[in-house]
């Protein structure tokens, strides 16, 4: 039989689908040869082979036990080439499959690709120093070290002979002449140069070298094409895409569009129940033809986007599948927020001003002890948060990243303070996402203004200035990502105006204007003499900055007057 193109597949499962996609080789006219993995019984093998022996051109090979990472690849597919070349001796190319590779453009318009391209090889080889998909830490070392032991298989006995031929300093050396290269195991090369490779003098040489090489199957045909080849097109023409792990993605039927807007000639790897991909390209070729030059880079940016969703993941999302660790999360929460701590003490109605000023969504104290004060005193928010104090500590940052998850496009500001709950002080200090606006000593207010006995107001005092004390350590420390503001409550009631402009203008108000007041501030008078009151029985207040005990107290700001009306 003549020929212009010969297929070479290797097997180990799923049968049925290598025998239905070697069919649609043949009935294009191409020889095929099978190598089926040694580790298959003899009877799946003869099963196999009686159910392609009505097909004069399609042949099996010598078998060799395959396993990832070993030399036993690189046999099969030395043992399969040897048949074809010797079987068929009018071949222009051949080209190396799998039984999971599957023809998406018709076999024919792949012959006369190649027959315009007849001196070119078509395999993907590249230096160690110019590949930047090697996984597993060894690049120049897979090379000059040895490697007897399964990585898989024996994954201890390889680790620790990899460490000790380091300690040792032992270097494998090469060949004369070969220059290491790496590169898919799929190739198309032409009978000159696979023939060559197959029939070099110097054969035995590089296969006693190459069968302690780790992954030979992507360096032995990849080196020695280099030797050998007139012109090497350094790119497989089999569509493979690989995650983070080094594994091959999988195509299902709903990559159906996708493999068609490849215009690649084959893909891999393909699942064996993915009828409609079989179908459609087996037995479609009206819809599966498309002349034009095999372009993986159309769908290069959607495999991108899946690597780096799998291992980044989306912004604030946390997902069962990639629960981080600590530091690698993507994000920590998925949106920006306002974290306001003594501004709801030191202004009357604070929260309602601020949720008409900018139209965000403005809640009470979320970590406060009795529960969770959503806006508009809701119990339950979207996303089935629950106002439930118990349900929220149980894990307080889970809380807290699913708000600000499940109200994306909506700014949500909160209030905070000593008395809540303080496990949530460290993830909200290293979110980048947080704004944090602090006066510092306003939770003196509410005592100053209750009327409990004075020891246990003094014993309050301390016991939430120094709660307050600790979290300012958070937010200053250098390990805080947060946008945080600090102000003294004395610096603060000075001149309110201008920290208020600046917050306002970082949240985006509603209406972009210049605040001509403040909200109403709560009633002073007498606050100094309390905080005097506070040191003359033993406890230092120092967290409110300077506030004289005979110093009036800051004037509040009027309410706006009514507008004059006319009855008629």
């Amino acid at each position: 039989m003549t020929a212009p193109l010969g297929i070479v597949m290797l097997v180990h499962a799923d049968f049925d689908r290598a025998a239905q996609v070697a069919r649609h080789w043949a009935a294009a006219g191409c020889p095929v040869v099978i190598h089926v993995d040694r580790r298959v019984r003899r009877a799946d093998h003869a099963a196999f082979a009686r159910a392609l022996s009505d097909v004069d051109h399609i042949l099996f090979s010598p078998r060799f036990r395959c396993e990832w990472g070993t030399w036993g690849l690189v046999a099969a597919a030395q043992a399969a080439s040897e048949v074809m070349l010797a079987r068929f001796p009018g071949l222009a190319h051949v080209y190396l499959a799998s039984g999971a590779c599957l023809p998406l453009r018709p076999v024919q318009e792949l012959i006369d690709y190649l027959a315009e391209r007849p001196k070119t090889d078509f395999i993907e080889s590249a230096t160690t120093s110019e590949v930047p998909w090697t996984v597993g830490g060894l690049h120049e070392e897979r090379f000059t070290l040895s490697f007897p032991f399964s990585w898989k298989r024996q994954r201890k006995l390889f680790d620790g002979y990899v460490e000790l031929q380091r300690k040792l300093g032992r270097r494998r050396r090469l060949p004369a002449g070969l220059v290491p290269h790496m590169g898919s195991q799929w190739w198309c090369l032409t009978r000159q140069t696979l023939s060559a490779i197959l029939q070099d003098p110097e054969r035995d040489t590089y296969d006693r070298y190459f069968r302690r090489v780790w992954i030979p199957d992507e360096s032995y045909f990849q080196t020695l094409a280099r030797l050998h080849s007139r012109r090497i097109e350094s790119r497989s023409l089999t569509l493979s895409k690989f995650d983070y792990q080094g594994k091959p993605h999988i195509f299902y039927d709903d990559h159906l569009q996708l493999l068609r807007r490849s215009d690649c000639f084959v893909a891999r790897k393909i699942w064996p129940r993915a009828d409609r991909l079989y179908d459609a390209f087996l037995t479609d070729p009206v819809h599966a033809m498309k002349r034009a030059e095999p372009n993986p880079g159309k769908i290069d940016r959607l495999f991108a986007k899946a690597v780096e969703r799998r291992t980044r993941g989306r912004p604030g999302l946390y997902m069962q599948s990639r629960f981080p660790r600590e530091g690698r999360e993507n994000g920590v929460t998925a949106g920006p927020y306002s974290v306001f701590q003594g501004f709801a003490e030191l202004f009357e109605d604070f929260e309602g001003w601020l949720g008409r000023t900018t139209g965000a969504r403005v809640h009470g104290h979320l970590f406060a002890p009795q529960r969770a004060e959503f806006a508009e005193a809701a119990h339950i928010v979207v996303g089935a948060l629950s106002d439930s104090a118990a349900l929220r500590d149980a894990n307080p940052r889970a809380f807290l990243t699913n708000l600000i998850w499940n109200t994306r496009g909506e700014r949500q500001c909160f209030q905070f303070g000593p008395r809540d709950n303080q496990k949530i002080n460290w993830t909200i200090a290293k979110d980048s996402n947080a704004q944090i606006s602090v006066v510092t000593g306003a939770w003196a207010l509410p005592l100053f203004q209750s009327n409990r006995d004075f020891g246990e107001l003094r014993a309050e005092a301390a016991r939430l200035q120094a709660i307050e004390a600790e979290q300012l350590k958070v937010l200053r420390s250098p390990w805080t990502k947060a946008r945080v503001r600090i102000w003294s409550m004395a610096e603060f009631v000075e001149a309110p105006m201008e920290p208020l402009q600046t917050i306002l203008s970082e949240i985006g108000s509603r209406h972009p204007v210049r605040l001509s007041e403040a909200p109403r501030m709560t009633d002073l008078d007498g606050f100094g003499q309390f905080l005097q009151q506070l040191k003359n029985q033993g406890m230092h207040p120092y967290l409110m900055g300077d506030f004289p005990a005979g110093a009036p107290a800051p004037r509040r700001s009027p309410q706006p007057p009514r507008k004059p009306y006319v009855v008629r």
